[in-house]
């Protein structure tokens, strides 16, 4: 007699040489390539996901596009974003202004005091936060407070990164290519995969980039002020 498939023992059980098939809460990748090489078949909410990049402004944003429009219907916090927020860009992907809130803080702690609390309100569609330096007690934290949520959760962190330890079920080291990136999986729940996986993405503004050929005049939209607890939408 054959042993039992471990999905049909608890959904949480998969064999290290498939992908995880548990029925988790997943939002559409956009991408079908990237939607066969992620557990469940795409971003999952509820959950930290690590995104290493080898620097900001690589084309990360646009990797996470359709999945954005895709809760677009409730708030989405950018949280430390590395350069001035273009809302022309958004205005372009075909994401509403009024969902995007941009946050500053002037300290660690009280941006990770501002991650947190998103995470438990509950209220926001999608969590993007940059941060360089985490210490793993405050990974876990987010991470159990992303539990609680439906919210999609991005951290960016930087690509060396990627040899520290993380809570996160699904890390993902991001290299630029021309009108592409390269996705390698550093951590997933399922086999590990040699060759990158290279993803086409459109071609579009840059929403955070400091050297993007948009107009640099201030924007009539309210700037974001320091923390604690101010959301700019």
């Amino acid at each position: 007699m054959g042993l039992p498939a471990p999905e049909s023992i608890h959904p949480s059980l998969w064999r290290g040489t498939q992908l995880a098939s548990a029925r988790v809460n997943v939002v559409s990748c956009g991408f079908e390539d990237l939607m066969h090489e992620l557990p469940g078949g795409g971003w999952p909410k509820g959950s930290l996901t690590d995104l290493l990049v080898q620097q900001p402004g690589i084309g990360e944003l646009r990797l996470l596009l359709p999945a954005l429009r895709a809760v677009a219907r409730r708030p989405i916090a950018l949280l430390q974003a590395p350069h001035r927020f273009h809302p022309e860009a958004a205005a372009y992907w075909g994401l509403p202004e009024t969902s995007l809130n941009v946050i500053r803080a002037t300290k660690t702690a009280d941006a990770l005091w501002s991650a947190e609390q998103i995470l438990r309100a509950g209220s926001f569609g999608a969590l993007l936060f940059w941060q360089t330096h985490v210490r793993p007690e405050s990974l876990r934290r987010l991470h159990l407070a992303a539990q609680t949520s439906e919210t999609l959760f991005f951290m960016f962190r930087p690509l060396a990164s990627a040899s520290d330890t993380s809570p996160a079920p699904l890390r993902i080291a991001v290299r630029p290519g021309r009108d592409s990136v390269a996705l390698d999986f550093v951590k997933r729940r399922g086999p590990n995969r040699d060759e990158p996986l290279i993803v086409r993405l459109s071609h579009s503004p840059i929403l955070l980039n400091r050297h993007a050929t948009l107009d640099r005049r201030v924007s009539a939209l309210p700037q974001p002020r320091n923390l604690p607890a101010e959301l700019v939408s």
